[in-house]
């Protein structure tokens, strides 16, 4: 059994791992002691061929399955290693593990010395077998105390570092990199002590060929003459590499040994769930301050809708809304435009959540700026229209129904821009459909749209709603549908505002068995009193 060859260490690994150069000298002195006891073996075989005049003989010693000379005296060239072909005169004498080869009768001297010999091999096998047991406990110890270091790291950037520098100290290299993987390929994450490729995908370098030492890309380290790698993994999902290069020892610049690569292996182990939990601590911070901002996002909108309902003498309005999300697309307004006149407003944004949600922000924005200026029609929906164009991309845009209750004369107009049709449901049961009257606001630059009126009579009630209303699903795809709705609404008729709201939110509830909200919801109620 070879241990490993002690030049090969230098003293930066005791101060990298920070153990003293004292404490590692026993690992150290087993070649000193190899030494002393081969030299014994020679002056005893020595002294057995000068009692023999011209003597020769040699002691061989098993190694690695090969029988190889440890010792000789005489004159005689006796080979380096016993291959089963014995010379002449010679004879050979086997003991186990150990054999002689000698042209005089053995004797018992000649005994003594064989049996040292085994003793002497014995012993170095032992001392070989401690060497190990001892440097591995040094590589745990070392291994522990950097994954202690690393571990302690959650700043993914400075991490990739921390990881780079470590690996470097405790394999004595010179230079190193690392490789981390996306959706690409292999990117530089941080290099030590030379250049590197700054990125490389799995068909331009071998990254399993690379690890187990069967390649040696010369462009992934330029310059460097010895390289070593290790994949960083994660449960067997790769997740990076980590290479090291130019073993640094006391001779000098060379190649790494075999427990090196056990070595960084270890490491990149202990390295890939150090990133792994660096990634996830960012990935939390990440969904935290965006559920922070989404919180946010909610207040504002929040914010566009009306704080309280309008009194409207002679008459009762109320509005609701439920996103889909925290943020949604959907909007409701209540603008008071004179002393007999009430403006109101129910839009839809396509789409949900966020870039809804800022859609909806410019449309009160806009709604608020043309309403001090114009008066509502055809022409400001117009110009509400070009301005969403402006501010939105292609593929977004409103519906929305523009109305104004004037109560002196209880009248009701309205413009409906794409939206779904409202309701206005009379005493004495009729139905009437607030139609559509032109494109969706956003749609196409040079829209253009048409206003209608409606008579409101005592006891009759209007209905605007978003499509959440009608379009929400149950589990077997089913819409609620306009139908059912107008057959709520007569059913609750008489009931109060509030009611007929909390009824609605019910039954959306029900009607979804359980399922996550699919749209925005809205509706605004307008009721005549009698």
């Amino acid at each position: 059994m070879s241990p490993p060859d002690p030049e090969s260490s230098s003293p930066q690994s005791s101060v990298a791992t920070g153990r003293s150069a004292a404490s590692l000298e026993p690992l150290f002195s087993l070649e000193k002691r190899r030494g002393d006891d081969r030299r014994v073996l020679s002056a005893q075989l020595e002294s057995w061929t000068s009692a023999r005049d011209g003597a020769s003989a040699a002691i061989y010693a098993e190694v690695d399955e090969r029988m190889m000379r440890l010792a000789a005296a005489g004159p005689a060239d006796l080979p380096s290693e016993l291959d089963g072909d014995i010379p002449a005169p010679f004879t050979r004498l086997d003991l186990p593990g150990v054999a002689v080869l000698h042209d005089r009768p053995a004797d018992d001297p000649l005994l003594l010395v064989a049996a040292g010999a085994r003793i002497s091999q014995l012993k170095e096998r032992l001392q070989a077998e401690n060497f190990q047991a001892m440097f591995r406990g040094v590589e745990l110890e070392a291994l522990y105390e950097v994954g202690l270091a690393i571990a302690s790291t959650l700043d993914l950037d400075s991490l990739g570092e921390e990881v780079l520098m470590r690996a470097i100290l405790l394999l004595d290299a010179r230079r190193g990199a690392l490789y981390l993987l996306d959706d690409d390929g292999y990117f530089l994450a941080g290099h030590l002590g030379g250049v590197a490729l700054d990125r490389f995908t799995a068909d331009e370098i071998d990254v399993t060929a690379l690890s187990t030492g069967e390649l040696f890309p010369e462009e992934l380290l330029p310059g460097a003459r010895h390289l070593l790698a290790s994949p960083v993994e994660v449960e067997g999902e790769r997740r990076g590499l980590l290479v090291v290069a130019d073993k640094e020892s006391r001779t000098g610049v060379g190649p790494f040994q075999v427990r090196d690569r056990r070595t960084l292996m270890l490491f990149a182990n202990q390295a890939a769930i150090a990133l792994e939990n660096a990634k996830l601590h960012k990935l939390a911070l990440d969904k935290e301050r965006l559920e922070r901002e989404m919180e946010l996002a909610a207040e504002i909108q929040q914010q566009l809708l009306p704080k309280a309902m309008p009194q409207v003498p002679g008459y009762e309005v109320i509005g609701w809304n439920r996103p889909a999300r925290q943020v949604g697309g959907d909007y409701f307004g209540f603008q008071n435009l004179g002393e007999d006149s009430l403006g109101v407003t129910v839009g839809d944004v396509t789409g949900k959540g966020m870039p809804a949600a800022l859609l909806v922000s410019t449309l009160h924005s806009a709604l608020r700026v043309l309403l001090d200026r114009m008066e509502v029609g055809p022409a400001l929906v117009e110009r509400l229209n070009s301005h969403i164009c402006e501010a939105s991309s292609a593929n977004k845009f409103i519906t929305l129904v523009l109305a104004t209750l004037d109560t002196a004369n209880a009248r009701l107009g309205y413009l409906n821009a794409g939206h779904n049709p409202g309701i206005l449901l009379r005493a004495d049961g009729e139905v009437v459909e607030l139609a559509s009257s032109g494109l969706p606001v956003g749609l196409v630059p040079s829209a253009s749209y048409a206003a209608s009126t409606l008579d409101i009579g005592r006891g009759d009630l209007v209905c605007i709603y978003s499509d959440g209303i009608t379009e929400c699903e149950s589990t077997d795809d089913e819409e609620f549908g306009l139908e059912r709705l107008v057959d709520l609404l007569r059913d609750l008729f008489d009931r109060p505002l509030t009611e007929i709201l909390s009824t609605i939110d019910r039954t959306m509830i029900e009607w979804a068995e359980g399922q996550a909200q699919g749209d925005d919801q809205t509706v605004v109620l307008i009721r005549r009193l009698a």
